[in-house]
């Protein structure tokens, strides 16, 4: 199975060493390699790509401002030397965000992350539609969901965490790591807060099995490491931490 790619770039330099990453992968099919946001997207008014891997910021149309202006939205991975567009980046629903230089390994995992979501977006089309959520028993310690082997049964304590894939989410334990046919949006509704909690635009985790907690980043059981934002810590700092933190002076 191939999967068609673009690539959009302004930068000569950084567009052929994506292009040579992207030849190193046998399942991805370049159809064209663009020089700016305009190009992009007279190809992709006119033929359907799986994947666009695109810079963000060029003049005229940028990264954004092209994935913005398509009706029918390919999977979009943005590579850009600006870490301060990720959010706005994960915002549009992009399905992962490379800071450069970005190395094979890196471009390769997102890759596959990719055509994860192309295959499962196959799948769920053929499933039908049914409600599995647990509104009428918060207190249980389990709950039911749909992937694509079938309806699987949980406790919500082996959760570690789970992170976006988009319209799914894949959601990780010690030992397995399923994806849950539900969008990382409507889980944090569905889940109970005291457990959960949102940490970054793409993670939400299982504060249970927090080990330690750095200005970015959360480590978790297992070797389990995700990153966190600043408004995100600080939430999650008020609701859960602070309240068990020992205090060093007793009154």
């Amino acid at each position: 199975m191939t999967y068609s790619c673009l690539i959009v770039d302004d930068n000569e330099i950084e567009r052929d060493a994506i292009e040579m990453h992207l030849k190193k992968i046998p399942s991805l099919n370049i159809i064209a390699v663009c020089s700016n946001g305009i190009e992009a997207s007279q190809i992709l008014s006119t033929t359907s790509v799986d994947i666009v891997y695109s810079d963000i910021d060029m003049p005229e149309l940028s990264g954004m401002d092209l994935l913005k202006s398509l009706k029918k939205q390919p999977l979009f991975i943005f590579i850009t030397s600006f870490s301060e567009y990720a959010a706005e980046s994960f915002n549009l629903d992009a399905l992962d965000f490379i800071v450069k230089p970005a190395t094979f390994e890196r471009i390769l995992k997102a890759t596959n992350k990719a055509i994860e979501y192309i295959e499962l977006r196959k799948q769920v089309s053929k499933l039908p539609v049914e409600n599995l959520n647990n509104d009428d028993k918060k207190d249980d310690d389990y709950f039911f969901f749909r992937e694509t082997k079938g309806i699987t049964k949980l406790k919500y304590n082996d959760v570690i965490y789970i992170e976006s894939m988009g319209d799914f989410s894949k959601l990780f334990t010690s030992s397995d790591k399923h994806v849950i046919l539900v969008s990382l949006k409507n889980l944090e509704k569905q889940l109970p807060s005291k457990i959960f909690s949102r940490v970054h635009k793409q993670y939400i985790i299982n504060i249970n099995h927090i080990v330690t907690l750095t200005n970015h980043e959360v480590h978790l059981d297992h070797n389990f490491l995700v990153p966190i934002s600043a408004s995100n810590r600080q939430e999650l700092l008020e609701k859960s931490i602070d309240k068990k933190i020992l205090s060093r002076f007793l009154k």
